[in-house]
Formats: structure tokens, C-alpha cells, sequence
């Protein structure tokens, strides 16, 4: 019997509910609001229960909601659909198609229009890898269907308890995502058709693996100064917090094109609108690298602009790595990158002060480490039943307001993850980009290199912006030789190897080998001893050898010249350092 009830309080994007009859936590409602003419039905979802009262974030605008409203009670919580069909798709946080959505309704999207976020006409050439008799668990894979560059998996529904006997499964065919492919039999002897379709709650997550595994295979990116000095591991987690205009959604595309993973899943969890629209813009017109091909093959874009309802950014975080987890089980390494977790948090805080908790530091709620933590640990890398791997890899950026790191989102996120990239405005405004804080970031991962090597050319990066200070203050006439080379040296690394141009296509992206090579030159480079007495005689060279580098940076490793300069490079500097 479906569960009913009536509105008896609106604050906000929340609302009071009064209900007869059975509810659960994180149920769907649906708010009906006008006559049966043109009546909407506004989607809302149970934040808390009190006695016969349930608290409900509305995903849409409240606008004419009033007392005594009806609502009725779905009985399922609020689910994602998980099917072949979801690369290459646009939706907002409830899993609505937007071009579909737009073509519908306009430039202005109508509240309470809901679509389904699989296409129900499409047929998939769907050909079965089990067999009647076989007996399956969870996450098993009954068949696959070609979508893009990959075989999807379609799999035993997760939901399913214990092991099942494979009763009938289809010949292989063409069939919509609706259609029955396979009918299962419990240990009770009830029959469960499936289809190539199947439900989750966003909210959990997905478990139907074999052994969860510590994160130690690098995840390359093409990007020098997080691969060499602060690199991520696939299934591993890390922030991006920085000030606006730091360069966070630039190096997020930068990642999203060249990261060594499978399929990329962009949460726009509140961004502001401008950057959305330049991402929808851009994304289509991306190269793939790896494919030739646009970059959307093989990306799904969650956009939830900070202009959208509260409740709705909230919703974009889980249905994003939700859609993550779902890939993973089919042996895949993705990249979840969310944009910007800020907003989520800001999201929470305000949920939270409707339902009148006691606030925590900054009024964010209480529990907010515990949620972002929730979040992060959904990432993993894991052993699937069938003995091949899958990689959810979480990339958040943050947005502190003023660039203040010591604020709660900031620091509750970083007690979870395992690698902090934080931006700088001092070098944003410099230009040096990608404006990582070479001095402040860590990571936890293991590097493309060496840790003992990297750590000694950290060691000069400090050891320069020490003498940079200084020599703010007492200028060069104050500082000696041997210090002042220091400063050069760190200097020269900084612009060569921290520092990319994302306008040329070679120095864009540097490959773990290349970056390997390039990193021998530099640390050549680093470590000799020169001879100069001169600080003009010491400045020329450097800056000498600067250019060298940023010009063999841009010259394709396939090229014969590629060698040739690198040789002239290390005959520089062994030259140089002949008479130390």
C-alpha cells in the first residue's frame, strides 16, 4: 500500500510531512502541487523522521508549495539507473539527460519534469557469456554488450542476496535496455528476471568484489609536478583546494584528457554556471589522446551549477560515484573528479540549519568530516570475483573562500586523502602554472621516480625559497655566491619542470618515460658544483640553460633533434662544472 501524506511546515527547500503508514530514511517522495490538469510532481527525499513527521529536502524550486500539499511516498530510496548507454550522456545530480531535458522543455527547464536516464529505444548487440546451470553471485557477469571502445559487462543485479542458478539467458541479439536477457533462481526456487538494466541507491555503495587493495600502481597524468613530486595512485584520493582563478578546472581538464585511466566521470557539484557551460563546450570539441576520437567517448558529466536548487548538489556528488563504482565492476580504472566540493559542503551547512542542528565550526554540521570521509572511501582500487582489477580513482577540488586552507572543508578533507595539491595564488599570479605549491603539497603515493631522488631536488626548492626571501630583504649584495646559486637552481627547476605550456601540444602532457628522461638532465643540473665567483657570470648561465631545457620540452621524443639537444644540454652542463 503506498504510503501518503500532507505538507505541514515549508522552510526553505525543506519541507514538514505528516504521513500515515510506513517510510524509511532517504525514501523519494513526490510533492503534487496544482490541479490534475497541470499537476506537478516535485521530487523530494526524507532527511529525518520524527515520530509521525518526516523532514524532506525538495530537489526543485518551492515556489507555491503550501499547507495541507499532498505527497506520496515511493517506497524506494533515491536510486541510480546503471546500464549500457551512460558514456557520453549529460546529466544534472538526479540522473536527468539534459539535452533530452532542453530539447523538451526549452532554454528554461521546467520543474518536476523527469526523464529516464537510459534511452528505452536503443537496441544493444548483446551476447551471453554465461551458460543455464551456472550459478552466479552479485556483480558476476551474465553477457556484454559493445559500447564505444569497450565491452560493457552486463551484470547480475547487485541487489541480489546469495548465489543464483542461471535458469534461461537469451540468444545472442539485438535488445533494448527493458528487455528480459536472463531469468535467475534463488536458493528458494524463485525466479528473478533481469534485464540489461538495473537500479542502486546512490547513497551505498557498491561492494560486489573479491578483496579491496592498498593503492600502489601509479595513475600517470602528463602533468610533471604531480607524477614526479606529488603523484596519485590509481584508486587512491586527492584535493585540489586553491583560491578562484588558481587554475583548478584548467588542470582538471588537463587530467581528465591525459590521466591514464579508462572512463572519466566529471561531477560539476555546484561550479559556478560560466565554467560549467565552458566545460559542456569544450569536453565535445576535446581530442582523446588515446583515440583520436572526442574526449566525451569515454566521459560522463554530472552538472549541478550552484544556481540549481541546494538539495540537488548534494545528490550530484553520490550519483557521480555511484556511476564510477558501476564501471569499476567491470574490470575499468576511472577518474571521478568532483567540482567543486565546496559547494557540497556549503549544500550540507545549509540542510543542516534548516533542520535546525547544533552547528560546528564556521556553522558547517558536526558531522561533516564524517560525510566527506564517507565520500572519499567509496574510491579504492579492487579484485574483482573473476580475478581482473578495477580502480576508482576521487579527485576534489576545493574552494576555500580567500584561499584560507585552514578552513573546516578544507581540513576535513585533507585527514582523508592520500595526496594534497594545493594551489597558490602568489604563483597563479606569477603565472607559473600549473600553480602547484611545490613547498606545501604531499602525497602519499609512490612516484614515477625514486623518492630518495625527488626528495633531494625538494630539498632545493626549499633551500631556494629560503634565499629568495632573504634576498627580498637584503637584496643580492647580501647574499653570497653559493647561496645565490642556490636560488638560481631552484629557479631553472622550477620554470623547466614545474612549470608546463598547455598551449603546446608536446610539453602538455610529458609520458612517465619522457618524464623519467627529462628528470636525469634536470638532476644533473641540480646536483654539480659550479665554479662561478660572478653573480651576473652565474645568472647568464642559468638563465642560458633555462631556455635550452624549455626549448628541448617542446620538441617531440620521436624526433631525431629530441636526442640531440638532450646530449648538448648534459655537454653544457658537464662543461660548466669542468672547473668546480
Amino acid at each position: 500500500m503506498e504510503t501518503k501524506g500532507k505538507i505541514v511546515g515549508v522552510n526553505g527547500n525543506m519541507i514538514s510531512v505528516s504521513f500515515e503508514g510506513a517510510v524509511a530514511q532517504n525514501e523519494v517522495g513526490y510533492v503534487c502541487i496544482g490541479d490534475n490538469d497541470n499537476q506537478q510532481r516535485l521530487m523530494c527525499e526524507i532527511v529525518r523522521i520524527r515520530g509521525r513527521v518526516a523532514d524532506m529536502q525538495v530537489f526543485e524550486d518551492t515556489r507555491d508549495l503550501q499547507i495541507d500539499d499532498p505527497v506520496d511516498f515511493s517506497g524506494d530510496l533515491l536510486t541510480a539507473e546503471l546500464g549500457p548507454g551512460l558514456l557520453k550522456q549529460i546529466y544534472d545530480g538526479l540522473q536527468n539527460p539534459l539535452p533530452q531535458l532542453a530539447e523538451q522543455c526549452g532554454f528554461f527547464l521546467q520543474r518536476g519534469t523527469y526523464l529516464a536516464a537510459l534511452d528505452r529505444e536503443t537496441l544493444w548487440d548483446f551476447t551471453p557469456k554465461a551458460s543455464e546451470g551456472d550459478r552466479l553471485t552479485a556483480g558476476d557477469t551474465l553477457g556484454t554488450v559493445p559500447e564505444g571502445i569497450f565491452e560493457h559487462r552486463i551484470m547480475v543485479p547487485f541487489a541480489l542476496k546469495g548465489p543464483h542458478t542461471v535458469k534461461s539467458i537469451t540468444a545472442a541479439g539485438s535488445y533494448t535496455v527493458e528487455q528480459e536477457i536472463a531469468v535467475l533462481t534463488d536458493a528458494e526456487g524463485h525466479d528473478v528476471p533481469v534485464t540489461m538494466m538495473q537500479r542502486w541507491p546512490v547513497k551505498l555503495a557498491i561492494s560486489c568484489f573479491e578483496e579491496r587493495l592498498r593503492p600502489s600502481e601509479t595513475m600517470t597524468t602528463g602533468v610533471r609536478a604531480i607524477d614526479t613530486f606529488f603523484p596519485v595512485a590509481l584508486g587512491g584520493t586527492y584535493c585540489i583546494p586553491g583560491p578562484f582563478g588558481a587554475g583548478k578546472t584548467v588542470l582538471q581538464q588537463t587530467t581528465s584528457r591525459h590521466a591514464d585511466v579508462d572512463i572519466v566521470v566529471l561531477a560539476a557539484c555546484g561550479e559556478r554556471a560560466g565554467e560549467v557551460v565552458e566545460t559542456l563546450r569544450e569536453f565535445p570539441e576535446i581530442k582523446d589522446p588515446r583515440t583520436g576520437k572526442s574526449l566525451m567517448d569515454r566521459t560522463i558529466i554530472i552538472c549541478n551549477t550552484s544556481s540549481m536548487p541546494v538539495a540537488a548538489r548534494e545528490a550530484s556528488v553520490y550519483t557521480g560515484v555511484t556511476l564510477a563504482s558501476y564501471y569499476r565492476q567491470m574490470g575499468l580504472n576511472v577518474l571521478l573528479l568532483a567540482d567543486s566540493t565546496s559547494r557540497w559542503a556549503q549544500a550540507l551547512r545549509e540542510l543542516s540549519g534548516r533542520l535546525e542542528e547544533i552547528p560546528g565550526e564556521e556553522a558547517f554540521p558536526a558531522y561533516l568530516e564524517s560525510l566527506i570521509a564517507n565520500f572519499y572511501e567509496r574510491a579504492g582500487y579492487v579484485r574483482l570475483r573473476d580475478g581482473s582489477f578495477g580502480s576508482v580513482t576521487i579527485g576534489g577540488t576545493v574552494s576555500p573562500a580567500g584561499g584560507n586552507f585552514d578552513e573546516p572543508v578544507t581540513q576535513a578533507t585533507l585527514k582523508v586523502v592520500g595526496a594534497f595539491h594545493g594551489l597558490s595564488r602568489a604563483r597563479s599570479d606569477a603565472r607559473r602554472y600549473p600553480a602547484i605549491d611545490p613547498l606545501d603539497s604531499w602525497s602519499k603515493y609512490p612516484s614515477v621516480l625514486e623518492r630518495e631522488r625527488v626528495e633531494k631536488l625538494r630539498v632545493i626548492l626549499r633551500e631556494g625559497n629560503d634565499v629568495s626571501q632573504m634576498i627580498k630583504v637584503v637584496g643580492e649584495e647580501g647574499t653570497s655566491i653559493n647561496d645565490f646559486i642556490i636560488y638560481l637552481k631552484s629557479e631553472m627547476l622550477d620554470a623547466v619542470y614545474l612549470q608546463q605550456n598547455a598551449f603546446n601540444e608536446v610539453d602538455a602532457a610529458t609520458p612517465a618515460e619522457r618524464q623519467r628522461d627529462m628528470f636525469d638532465v634536470v638532476e644533473k643540473a641540480m646536483l654539480s658544483l659550479y665554479p662561478y665567483s660572478d653573480k651576473a657570470k652565474a645568472r647568464k648561465f642559468f638563465q642560458s640553460l633555462t631556455q635550452d631545457f624549455i626549448d628541448w620540452n617542446q620538441i617531440d621524443s620521436d624526433l631525431p633533434e629530441y636526442e640531440q639537444r638532450r646530449d648538448a644540454i648534459f655537454k653544457k652542463i658537464e662543461e660548466a662544472a669542468a672547473n668546480a
